[in-house]
């Protein structure tokens, strides 16, 4: 799959978020070593803190059926009325929860610019402009699990 497919699967996710307070929507796609995609999408709550990340529900999703060998996810987000959508990179808590599972020097973060974003079917290549960073990039002195030994 290359990275502009992975960015129409998680364009794909971004369809399912629940924001109706930020109006900002945001999909991510999981991919494992094995090739499975695990979608994920925000979802917001009017307590605020319990919302969630699309990238820590497809992490969290994958987690919970067993999946523990992951090598990128890309990441689409933007206010609902914005075109194109910019860069939307993952928060903080979010790399954390990456650095638990992946490869800081071999995970990838795929990020787009998305140019008239509609339906995921419909977006032609040229309409993505793709961003990649290496975990370690986007996070480099991170707390993670060798940090224990």
């Amino acid at each position: 799959m290359t990275d502009k497919d992975l960015i129409r699967q998680a364009l794909r996710a971004r369809l399912s978020a629940y924001v109706p307070y930020s109006h900002h929507p945001v999909g991510a796609a999981l991919e494992c070593t094995n090739g499975e995609i695990i979608l994920g999408c925000n979802i917001e709550n009017a307590a605020y803190t319990p919302s969630n990340c699309a990238e820590r529900t497809a992490f969290f999703k994958a987690v919970s059926e067993g999946k523990r060998d992951f090598s990128r996810i890309a990441i689409v987000g933007g206010m609902d009325d914005k075109d194109p959508l910019e860069l939307c990179a993952p928060c903080g808590v979010c790399r954390q929860v990456m650095m638990e599972f992946c490869d800081v020097d071999s995970f990838e973060i795929v990020l787009a610019k998305v140019v008239n974003p509609k339906h995921p079917d419909e977006i032609s290549d040229d309409d993505i402009e793709v961003k990649k960073y290496l975990l370690r990039e986007l996070l480099p002195v991170g707390f993670g699990p060798e940090s224990l030994k």
